[in-house]
């Protein structure tokens, strides 16, 4: 299933949650109402879950339906509970080091590393993202990210897809300037991050990519890409990443209990920002860009600099 979170012309106030069907079809769902729909579905469990799917797939339903062009798609969880953006990409990461004159550190190699982004500040498919007034080079990140469904502690990583809702395409906005700052101290990133991050337009279920998977958990041969202004400026493949989705999950659940709508992010893929084709030195992102985000089966989720 493609879930969204969408307001229709005749209820443009009103956040809806729904499913995408046959390419262009949007199909409302209408047992849950408030704010964050589709967050309070995933929080019901699989048992709902089940239930929604066969009742779409059946078509033996009275749910109101929408040509995709008659609505507009926000963020799919308005607030998500958490959000770690883990760095899980070894072309990425060998690059980024590299870039700086440096190895990668021996213990990258030992554990999949995560940061926390600030989930408080996130946007939607075609929403307009601010330039934060104090970075000069602004950067797009080429990520997906897993959204977890059922909650818990000390997963191991055979076990980690029992927990995942679904995947959607991530954008880990990044002020490399903030950034570089920050990070020469020992800490962060953090306010080089803090401002943005925006994912969508779809949490795409994995039984829709169950036939594309390399046989890790949450690892599927599905290309990536990156256009800034219709331009293609990056591409690359889920199946690269070094750490499986099982093992950033069973990471990040150690001795804590991950919560339905929690967001794990993959880092970027190899070539999926400009620090990593520019050697961190530009040209940035400029107020008025258009930056498309592209997965196989997980749609494209656009944003316009603002």
């Amino acid at each position: 299933m493609r879930y969204l979170t969408f307001s229709s012309k005749d209820r443009p106030q009103e956040k809806i949650f729904g499913v995408l069907v046959d390419g262009s079809i949007v199909i409302e769902i209408s047992d849950v109402k408030s704010e964050n729909s589709l967050l309070e579905f995933i929080k019901a469990g699989p048992g709902r879950w089940m239930e929604t799917s066969e009742k779409v797939r059946s078509g033996e339903n009275e749910f109101k339906q929408y040509d995709l062009d008659e609505v507009t798609i926000h963020a799919p969880i308005t607030r998500p509970p958490t959000l770690r953006d883990f760095y899980a990409f070894e072309q990425h990461v060998k690059t980024a080091y590299a870039n700086r004159g440096r190895t990668v550190p021996k213990n990258w190699y030992e554990m999949p590393v995560f940061y926390f982004c600030n989930p408080n500040s996130t946007f939607g498919h075609d929403q307009g993202v601010p330039m934060p007034k104090y970075t000069q080079a602004l950067d797009y990140e080429l990520e997906v990210a897993a959204v977890i469904g059922k909650p818990g502690r000390d997963i191991s990583a055979k076990d980690a897809m029992q927990h995942i809702f679904g995947f959607t395409i991530f954008n880990d906005w990044s002020a490399r300037d903030e950034q570089r700052k920050e990070m020469s101290v020992g800490l962060g990133p953090a306010k080089g991050k803090d401002f943005a991050s925006s994912f969508g337009p779809y949490i795409v279920t994995p039984d829709e990519l169950e036939d594309r998977s390399d046989g890790r958990p949450g690892v599927y041969d599905l290309e990536m890409i990156a256009r800034v202004n219709g331009k293609e400026y990056s591409r690359g493949n889920w199946n690269s990443l070094y750490y499986s989705f099982g093992e950033m999950i069973a990471r990040a659940s150690g001795d804590v209990t991950l919560q339905p709508g929690d967001l794990i992010g993959s880092g970027t893929v190899g070539t999926g920002c400009f620090l990593e084709l520019t050697k961190g030195k530009g040209p940035w992102l400029q107020s008025g860009d258009v930056v498309e985000l592209e997965i196989e089966r997980l749609g494209v989720l656009r944003n316009k600099v603002s």
